[in-house]
């Protein structure tokens, strides 16, 4: 096998020597978990019904940060991982949201494709010939961590051990690992095309044979014909009565009632399906526990990085809705799949040697259809309709023209279409700010923010504007930022309608949990108001090493006390 890793390591072993004065003191291992939905409530909402070994064992070693919030507006997977892994805002790393409109090339843009790092087919299959599509990854535009524009806290652990630290990210989701595994390390994710672990050839030429093994092992296999069922008595869920709500997405196949069938392994959704519940990270963790062995993660004195980002939460939470039967299962059983983890890394570095990072990328909204069965408003958006809005007629009044002014809505995003606006005569800033004060006339829609005031700082100063500000980068960012009232949403998710979302400045999509925890930690509970961008640099602080090129977070003092 040819990494970039391996090579750095073969000339930059004598650079252990000069490290060992404090390598007890600074932890063997981050492991740095991220868990893709888990909103601020929800730890405290299930810890009842958790069990010893994974939240609470955290929790018992740990300093909990019950109060902490991103920053930015857009509170989507993407632009969420990457402000963990950089310590600043999408202003500054560049990753605005999951997709947006690149106008060089009139074409979305989805956040880590790359298409000079086409993805790896299996071991054994010249990729330079046409090849049965069972052998390749599920793309061919490729992936790579280009697009992040700040360096990382696994790029500034790699930079501070001479290349020597071994760098890893590992999720269900390509950008869930690309991000936290940075432009240093190397990233794996699951290939539902193809039921298998993949990476491109911006980290390596070859797969190594562990990795070959573990996707041939039948773990993937093993779900066939079995079902996801409750893990303990119905009436122990807070949620039993809500197992068949008309409000949850009844995704074909997969229903909306306990048991939920994986079916036969070579039909269409069997790996949608495995994603869509608690399998999704159980397989996840097992890929985890693979590399851990087979890389020799934490093995000698030098700091290791492994970010782990379970994604299950999300998509469960999309489908059924974060206050749902399937959710609180579905958190039962990360608790235990993270107990196995920690058990894992325990057994092989010692959690002594480790320090375990635990937070989220963004929370979740209710579904609207159980926020109105408690009589609070709440409801779905269709952008489409904007053109039988008054908004059009105001806006064919001013400039003739109306729905054809927009080229793209890339959530949260309005994008121009700017030959339009150059063949008409107009001024772009007058069509942008006349577009976003009719569209905020229109029901449902709180803020309509045009990047020519963002710019400009032509807008009141607001936690919602800051907010917005913080997400805007003027290459990326559309021309008029688009903020929903609180509990409405445009329910897409891929192309499938959803029951639940998130990506809005309000406090459920911005609350996430934050924990730091290595045993000898006197358990704590914290309450003041932090933010995710001091995640990195507060590692990075207690590692002793410069933090990313961005960070713009504050080092948290309790995390550095308690060393």
């Amino acid at each position: 096998m040819t990494n970039r890793r391996a090579a750095l390591g073969a000339v930059a072993a004598c650079a252990l020597a000069p490290l060992q004065a404090v390598a007890e003191e600074l932890p063997k291992l981050v492991l740095q978990i991220t868990v893709d939905q888990l909103r601020g409530d929800l730890i405290d909402r299930n810890i009842a019904n958790f069990g010893e070994k994974g939240f609470k064992r955290l929790l018992q070693n740990g300093i909990y940060y019950t109060n902490a919030h991103h920053r930015h507006a857009n509170t989507e997977t993407i632009v969420g991982h990457t402000t963990l892994a950089t310590g600043t805002d999408p202003a500054v790393h560049g990753m605005v949201a999951n997709l947006w409109y690149d106008r060089s090339t009139g074409k979305p843009f989805y956040n880590v494709q790359d298409p000079d790092y086409p993805l790896l087919a299996k071991s054994g299959v010249d990729q330079s010939t046409e090849i049965d599509p069972t052998q390749r990854a599920a793309t061919s535009d490729g992936r790579s961590p280009a697009s992040i524009l700040s360096s990382t806290l696994s790029d500034e652990i790699a930079i501070a051990n001479a290349g020597v630290s071994k760098v890893f990210g590992v999720s269900v989701k390509d950008r869930g690992a690309i991000s936290m595994a940075g432009h240093a390390g190397t990233a794996y994710w699951f290939s539902k095309s193809e039921g298998r672990f993949v990476t491109s050839s911006y980290y390596m030429d070859a797969y190594p044979n562990w990795v070959d093994h573990w996707n041939d092992a039948g773990h993937v296999l093993a779900y066939a014909f079995t079902d996801w069922n409750l893990s303990d008595a119905k009436d122990t869920y807070r949620f039993f009565e809500f197992d068949d709500a008309n409000w949850e997405t009844n995704f074909p196949g997969f229903g909306r009632t306990f048991p939920h069938p994986f079916g036969a392994w070579d039909s269409k959704y069997y790996t949608t399906f495995l994603t869509l519940s608690p399998a999704g990270d159980e397989l996840t963790a097992s890929f985890a526990k693979s590399l851990i062995d087979s890389e020799g993660i934490g093995a000698d004195d030098v700091t290791d990085y492994l970010s782990v980002s379970f994604s299950s939460t999300d998509y469960v939470g999309h489908i059924f809705g974060p206050s749902s039967l399937e959710a609180e299962d579905n958190l039962r059983r990360l608790d235990q799949t993270i107990g196995q983890l920690l058990d894992h890394v325990d057994e092989k570095i010692g959690l002594k040697n480790t320090l375990v990072v635990l937070s989220a990328d963004h929370g979740a909204a209710e579904v609207p259809g159980y926020l109105e069965y408690l009589g609070i408003p709440a409801g779905y958006f269709n952008f489409d309709n904007i053109d039988k809005e008054p908004a059009a007629q105001a806006l064919i009044a001013e400039f003739g023209v109306a729905q054809e002014l927009i080229a793209s809505f890339s959530q949260p995003y309005v994008y121009l279409n700017d030959q339009l606006i150059m063949d008409k005569g107009l001024k772009k800033a007058d069509v942008a700010r006349a577009l976003a004060r009719e569209l905020q006339k229109m029901p449902a829609i709180a803020y309509a923010i045009s990047s020519e005031d963002l710019a400009s700082s032509a807008i009141a100063k607001t936690a919602v504007s800051d907010a917005v500000l913080a997400n805007f980068h003027a290459s990326r960012s559309g021309d008029i930022y688009v903020v929903f009232e609180p509990h409405w949403f445009v329910g897409d998710f891929d192309g499938l309608h959803v029951a639940s979302h998130h990506g809005s400045p309000w406090t459920y999509d911005t609350h996430v949990p934050i924990i730091f925890s290595r045993p000898g930690v006197a358990a704590s509970r914290v309450s003041a108001r932090v933010e995710t961008v001091d995640l990195a640099p507060t590692v990075a602080a207690y590692l002793r090493i410069k933090a990313p090129s961005g960070a713009r977070g504050t080092v948290l003092d309790e995390v550095l006390q308690s060393q």
